[in-house]
């Protein structure tokens, strides 16, 4: 099988987009070597290594701007392409081949406040879903699978959900002795209900000195952060240094008020970090009962929970523990084996 996967997710410094390019290329590779996959974008990037996975950015011609409408489908001819996986909410507006779509989630059409620059994407993809010209389409999670079938009005045995993964290099890390901290890591934006978290850590660090570390790129639409004793903004942080800072943080928190997965939960998890998230839908599916859930417009319930975890150890340890255990059940092997389903499937329906 020969496979192009849309690299424009490649050309960002972060992000659950650019990891989910990044890390389910790699394991299509190395787990399907008989099988060919080739990276392509208009624009510049850059991409994991492997005999079988190439990269191609197409050519900067008239009608190579026009990527989606006519550049794309020549790359891919030009390639000998059987089978074209859209993983940024786009594909082909002319269906010379079969195709997938990856819908991350709905949170463009739920909000645009959250959301300020997706205009692009909130007129595209509701467009190509309801011509058909995405063969299949893929989701992170049952809770965005359901969402989807219902907002775009697409037939069940259409639509897939296939869990992503933590990447392997997310491991329990010894950490020397530092100032407490509780951590969130994600970009700071306003879906993300940071201002609240900030909020709640204020009120718990009354009873509990503990720092607060948002780890992460601040989008233009999020307010800047006055200095305060006790917040910390590193910005961006690499993928190498994120298991030290999940692994030595008192808690993990993830206050979004909607999440289409939460990559930073699982990575966490699997670093051996004890969560305390939102009770938003494709978080408790991730979490499966190991992590501690709360209203994500309850100031007060953070804050308690927050001292609790501040000042009870015993309880921490069990939460590190059943997320330990739980992050076993995700790979991006296993992630990489269903997709390909998904994609023998498209290939099947298509004459």
């Amino acid at each position: 099988m020969r496979v192009a996967l849309d690299a424009a997710p490649l050309s960002l410094s972060s992000g659950g987009l650019r990891r989910y390019v990044w890390e389910l290329s790699r394991a299509l590779a190395g787990t399907f070597p008989a099988d060919d996959y080739l990276l392509v974008s208009d624009h510049p990037f850059t991409a994991p290594a492997a005999p079988n996975l190439k990269a191609g950015v197409g050519p900067q011609s008239a009608l190579g701007r026009r990527w989606f409408l006519w550049g794309l489908n020549r790359e891919l001819a030009r390639h000998g392409v059987e089978l074209f996986h859209g993983a940024n909410f786009e594909v082909p507006w002319l269906p010379l081949r079969p195709s997938v779509l990856t819908v991350h989630d709905l949170s463009p059409w739920m909000n645009p406040e959250w959301h300020e620059a997706a205009g692009r994407v909130r007129r595209r993809t509701p467009a190509l879903l309801r011509l058909g010209l995405a063969t299949m389409v893929i989701t992170p999670s049952e809770a965005v699978r359901r969402q989807a079938v219902d907002f775009f009005h697409l037939s069940t045995n259409r639509v897939v959900a296939v869990p992503e993964a933590a990447a392997p290099h997310f491991q329990p890390v010894e950490t020397p002795s530092h100032p407490p901290y509780f951590l969130y890591v994600g970009a700071l934006e306003p879906r993300k209900n940071l201002l609240m978290l900030i909020e709640a850590w204020r009120a718990a660090r009354r009873l509990a000195e503990v720092d607060l570390v948002l780890a992460g790129r601040r989008r233009a639409d999020f307010p800047a952060l006055p200095a305060e004793p006790g917040l910390r903004l590193p910005g961006e942080v690499s993928d190498d240094a994120l298991p030290a800072l999940y692994s030595g943080a008192v808690a993990f928190l993830y206050p979004s008020f909607y999440e289409g997965f939460a990559l930073p939960v699982l990575e966490a998890m699997q670093c051996g970090a004890a969560v305390i998230a939102s009770r938003d839908p494709a978080i408790l599916e991730v979490t499966g009962g190991a992590a501690v859930h709360l209203d994500a417009r309850a100031a007060r319930e953070w804050a308690e929970a927050l001292v609790a975890a501040a000042t009870r150890p015993q309880w921490l340890a069990g939460l590190r523990t059943q997320a330990l255990t739980r992050a076993r059940d995700f790979s991006w092997t296993r992630t990489a084996r269903q997709t390909r389903e998904v994609y023998l499937e498209a290939l099947a329906r298509t004459p």
